[in-house]
């Protein structure tokens, strides 16, 4: 029972006693007294009629008149005159009176007896009778009646009226409490409040305190280890001079885009070289130069605007992965680029011409790392031999898309979402300590061509995009996903793309066909990737509306922009899921081991689980379980595949 609970109860009990005290002792006070008025009645009204009848004690029929009289006028029980000298009844007079208001049981139960009262009637010097009265209670209960129900209407309006005031004092006095309670749901969250205003009672001013002061310490703890996670990413994964991205974070990306079959695409590489490097130190001077560099950075992070990722290689190069570009698109990016070179150029250097040449070359899975560097440094030396202008691109798997190739790609693409010809597959995700319990399902879609043979993502992913249809793919495979879910008990994880997120009429459509299957809810996860994540009042709000529903949220290929942490911290989400690109040797490499650990302990602190993707080998896994990772998931624990 809530303290609340118990302090309404006792108030009303404390009350309740208060009242029938207080009762008890009006009316009995009321009856002491109506009982001594009954009294002074009875006596007042036989002295009265024996001085009457002093006069007339010789004349029986004016006594009687006398008696009659009197009797008749009052609530009297009986009136008796006695000679004294024969004790003979001379008079008597008796009889109930007309029924009063009180009710018998209240009669019975505050048992007010009659009065008696008497008198001498004199004759003379001579004792000739005596007058005897008893008054009947009848008009005194009716009193008491009276009396007491003014009493508990009263006592009744004035408890319940205490009552409510107290109710009110009560959540005045235990608002702190609520608040209390809602700071600790609130951490459980991933959210850290603090009370602004200190409670006036010195009990309560002194928890509350304390609990600001936890809290704050908490907030302080989880904004220090997210610092340093992001101090250790950066120290290995960026470029201190520019902010960009380093080599070894390029590679990891591109190998991935090179290998792992449901990031793996097609696109474009990019690489940028400024000219006399060498030279341009001895001209400008060493503070000068890496001026120059950060500019002509800031400039290509314009251009490549988080849509596609910008590193810099090495001195003066810059490379630029650039998934699901063809070659028209990849021709125009060049062509920006050295558009915006030759305005930096006049304001930053006059005496080069020109500040930089560009090379571009095609990649797609499977290919090796090796051969596409090579044909970047083939058509950097074909741009720095030209005049005309300062980009080339190697011809290496990089012809024009048809016409008829993307006709067929749209063909294929829109029968296939239309007629449902995609087909499931689920990977486990399971626990790090223990690989035989599975933490849930993650969603994967495979296309089926023509002829039947599975397409992966990575292929057909790109041409969704181009045509604008990621948005509608989702929620055919929603729609899909929880028409198995039906029939398995299963726990599920499905990704969304950014479209989805960012395009109203979608979204309602999405929140629509998960309140229809509401009861799904505790078993299905959605999952958005790290560098499609809206704006933080729109994702603050898809999340409550999420959880509204009864359904959660998570993240997927985390790591890239883990200072957001503190946004994300108070969305209250299901899980975080680390890019494979950080675990991969994370056994054989140890700065990614000290990375995965600040991660770790930052998530920690808010009880936010991690888990890591594409866990490959049996030394990666093992390094993960050490560190108290949660989940893992890749190959090693299970290949993508249809439920039976």
């Amino acid at each position: 029972m809530s303290l609340f609970k118990q302090l309404f109860i006792a108030i009303c009990v404390l009350m309740l006693v208060n009242f029938t005290g207080s009762f008890l002792v009006s009316v009995e006070s009321s009856r002491e007294q109506q009982v001594n008025q009954l009294r002074a009645h009875a006596q007042d009204a036989a002295t009265a009629l024996g001085l009457s009848l002093s006069p007339h004690v010789r004349d029986p029929a004016m006594i009687e008149l006398m008696v009659s009289s009197i009797f008749d006028s009052g609530y009297f029980e009986s009136i008796r005159v006695v000679d004294l000298s024969s004790d003979t009844l001379l008079v008597e007079r008796s009889g109930v009176p007309v029924a009063g208001e009180a009710p018998q049981w209240f009669a019975r139960l505050v048992d007010l007896q009659p009065a008696r009262g008497d008198a001498i009637v004199s004759d003379g010097w001579r004792q000739a009778a005596r007058v005897e009265v008893i008054s009947h209670p009848l008009f005194a209960i009716g009193k008491l009646w009276q009396s007491a129900l003014g009493s508990l209407l009263w006592l009744a309006l004035s408890g319940i009226l205490c009552v409510l005031l107290g109710v009110l004092l009560l959540k005045r006095q235990l608002r702190p409490l609520d608040y209390m309670v809602e700071q600790s749901n609130a951490i459980a969250r991933r959210e850290f409040l603090s009370l602004p205003e200190l409670p006036k009672t010195p009990e309560f001013r002194r928890v509350v305190k304390a609990m600001n002061q936890m809290v704050e310490k908490l907030k302080a703890l989880f904004a220090e280890q997210a610092a340093r996670s992001e101090e250790l990413r950066a120290e290995a994964y960026q470029d201190s001079l520019t902010g960009v991205a380093n080599r070894r974070y390029f590679d990891l990306q591109l190998h991935a885009r090179l290998s792992v079959e449901e990031q793996a695409c097609s696109g474009f590489l990019v690489l940028l070289r400024i000219n006399d490097l060498a030279g341009l130190n001895q001209r400008l001077g060493g503070q000068r130069t890496d001026q120059l560099i950060q500019a002509v950075a800031e400039q290509l992070q314009q251009f490549c605007q988080g849509r596609y990722l910008l590193a810099r290689n090495r001195g003066g190069e810059f490379v630029i992965l650039a998934p699901g570009l063809d070659r028209d698109e990849a021709e125009q990016l060049a062509e920006s680029l050295a558009a915006g070179l030759a305005s930096l150029q006049q304001t930053e250097v006059t005496d080069l011409l020109p500040l930089a040449h560009l090379g571009m070359t095609a990649f797609a899975p499977g290919d090796e790392t090796a051969n596409l560097y090579r044909s970047l440094d083939e058509a950097l030396a074909q741009a720095t031999s030209q005049t005309l202008q300062n980009w080339a691109c190697s011809e290496h798997g990089a012809q024009r898309p048809g016409a008829d190739e993307r006709q067929s790609w749209y063909r294929l693409l829109d029968q296939a979402l239309q007629q449902g010809r995609f087909q499931l597959h689920f990977q486990p995700v399971v626990s790090a300590a223990d690989p035989a319990r599975i933490l849930h399902h993650k969603v994967l879609a495979r296309l089926l061509d023509e002829q039947g043979k599975l397409i992966p993502a990575g292929r057909f992913l790109p041409w969704l995009e181009r045509f604008g249809w990621s948005a509608r793919l989702d929620l055919a495979m929603l729609g899909w996903v929880l028409a198995q879910m039906e029939t398995h008990a299963e726990q599920v994880a499905l990704s969304l793309s950014g479209s989805t997120v960012r395009e109203p009429q979608v979204l309602a459509s999405l929140y629509e066909m998960l309140g229809q299957h509401a009861h799904l809810g505790p078993r299905l996860t959605l999952e958005l990737d790290e560098d499609q994540l809206p704006e933080q009042g729109l994702l603050e709000a898809m999340t409550q509306r999420l959880h509204s529903l009864g359904f959660d949220l998570g993240l997927q290929h985390f790591g890239g922009r883990f200072s957001m942490i503190g946004n994300l911290a108070k969305l209250g989400l299901g899980y975080l899921k680390v890019d494979g690109s950080y675990i991969r040797s994370i056994d054989q490499e140890n700065d990614k081991r000290l990375f995965i650990e600040a991660m770790q302990r930052a998530a920690n602190s808010i009880d936010l689980p991690l888990i890591a993707e594409r866990v490959e080998t049996e030394g990666e896994w093992q390094v993960l379980r050490s560190m108290g990772i949660e989940g893992v998931q890749g190959r090693l624990f299970g290949e993508p595949a249809p439920w039976q």
